[in-house]
C-alpha cells in the first residue's frame, strides 16, 4: 500500500511540473507579440499589486548597471578621479568612478563616470544633481541618458544665461555665489582656456526655473567684481556670433601641363581629352539653322529735274600782271602830304 502511495505522488509531482513548463511556455507565446510599453505597463501593474514580483523586479533592475552608472558632466580641468569619487561618496558605496582623459593631450575633457553597487546609492545622487567640485558647478545624471537628462528639457534656452566681461580673478565658485542670489542654480561656471587654465572673461549660469533666469536678467545692477557684466539669454549671445558660412561652389579644374611642366589653360592635356583650365565654362547655344532675311531693297530713284538756264552776266576783267606802284609825294610821303610852300 505504501509503495502506492510513493507511485502515485510521484506521478503527481511529475504531472505539476509537466504542467508548469507547459503554463511557462504558453505565457511566453502570449508575452512574445507584446512591445516594450505594453510590457513594462504590464509588470508595474503587477509590481503594485504583488510585493514579491515588486523585489523580483527591484533584484533584477539593480544587477544591470544602467541604473547604478552615472554621467558627471561639468568638470574642471584639474579635476581628477578621486576627487570626483570624493564627491559622490556620501551617497554609499562607489564600485567605480574615472575622469576621462584625452589620450593624445592627456588632459581632462570635462566629465567622467561614477558607478555605485547599488541602485539605491544612484537615486540618492540623482537627488541632488549639481555639486561644486573643485570651484565648479557639475552636474550628474543617468549615463544611459546621455546629454538627454533633466538640463535639456525645452526651456533650456530660457533658463541658461551667457555672461561676460567678467573679470580675470572671477572663479566659477564666485560666479554661483554672485547670481544664486537670485534662485537655484542648475549647473554654472566660468569658462577656462585649456591650454593655460585661465578664465576667457565669460561663463554660463543655467538655472532651475524661467523665473528666476528673467529675474537676473532684469536686475539692472549688474556690477560684479569691479567691472559691468554683460548678462543674456545663451541662445541670443550665440546667435549673434555664430554665423554660418557656405563655401563658394569649386569646380575640379584639371590644367593640362605644357612644355617645361607650366600649365596651359585651355589646352587639350597631353594625355588626351577635351580642353579644360577654365573653371566655370558655359556652353554656348547654337544659331539657328535658318538664315537671316535679305536686307530690304532700296527705293527707286527719285525722278530728274530739267536744267533752268540763266542769263549770263559780263564780268570786269582785272588787266593782268603787277598792279601799279602808288604815288608817291615829296619826300617819300603820300601824295596828299605837301610841304608848306
Amino acid at each position: 500500500m505504501e509503495d502506492m502511495k510513493k507511485r502515485k505522488m510521484d506521478e503527481g509531482s511529475n504531472n505539476g511540473s509537466g504542467e508548469t513548463s507547459t503554463t511557462q511556455d504558453y505565457l511566453r507565446s502570449l508575452l512574445d507579440p507584446l512591445n516594450k510599453s505594453q510590457l513594462v505597463d504590464l509588470l508595474s501593474r503587477l509590481g503594485s499589486q504583488y510585493p514579491s514580483i515588486a523585489e523580483e523586479i527591484k533584484g533584477l533592475a539593480s544587477a544591470d548597471p544602467v541604473h547604478r552608472k552615472l554621467f558627471v558632466r561639468g568638470l574642471a580641468w584639474n579635476t581628477t578621479s578621486e576627487t570626483l569619487c570624493a564627491a559622490f561618496q556620501m551617497h554609499g558605496e562607489i564600485e567605480e568612478g574615472a575622469v576621462i582623459y584625452d589620450k593624445a593631450t592627456g588632459k581632462s575633457r570635462g566629465y567622467g563616470f561614477i558607478t555605485y553597487k547599488h541602485m539605491e546609492s544612484a537615486q540618492s545622487a540623482l537627488g541632488a544633481p549639481s555639486r561644486l567640485i573643485d570651484s565648479r558647478m557639475a552636474v550628474c545624471n543617468l549615463a544611459c541618458e546621455g546629454l538627454t537628462g533633466a538640463s535639456t528639457t525645452p526651456d533650456l534656452a530660457q533658463r541658461k544665461l551667457y555672461v561676460g566681461g567678467l573679470s580675470p580673478e572671477i572663479s566659477s565658485e564666485m560666479l554661483l555665489n554672485f547670481f544664486g542670489r537670485y534662485g537655484d542654480i542648475e549647473e554654472g561656471s566660468v569658462a577656462y582656456d585649456k591650454d593655460t587654465n585661465e578664465s576667457r572673461g565669460f561663463g554660463f549660469v543655467t538655472y532651475k526655473t524661467v523665473e528666476v533666469a528673467k529675474k537676473a536678467i532684469d536686475d539692472p545692477h549688474k556690477l560684479f567684481g569691479g567691472r559691468t557684466i554683460i548678462v543674456k539669454l545663451a541662445d541670443t549671445h550665440r546667435s549673434k556670433t555664430v554665423q554660418t558660412h557656405l563655401p563658394a561652389p569649386m569646380v575640379p579644374l584639371q590644367v593640362p601641363m605644357g612644355a617645361g611642366g607650366y600649365a596651359q589653360p585651355g589646352k587639350a592635356p597631353a594625355g588626351g581629352g577635351a580642353p579644360v583650365g577654365y573653371p566655370y565654362p558655359q556652353t554656348v547655344a547654337p544659331y539657328p539653322a535658318s538664315s537671316y532675311p535679305n536686307p530690304p531693297v532700296a527705293p527707286a530713284p527719285y525722278p530728274t529735274q530739267t536744267q533752268i538756264s540763266y542769263a549770263q552776266v559780263p564780268s570786269k576783267k582785272e588787266p593782268l600782271g603787277h598792279s601799279p606802284a602808288p604815288p608817291v609825294g615829296m619826300g617819300g610821303y603820300p601824295p596828299y602830304y605837301y610841304p608848306k610852300q
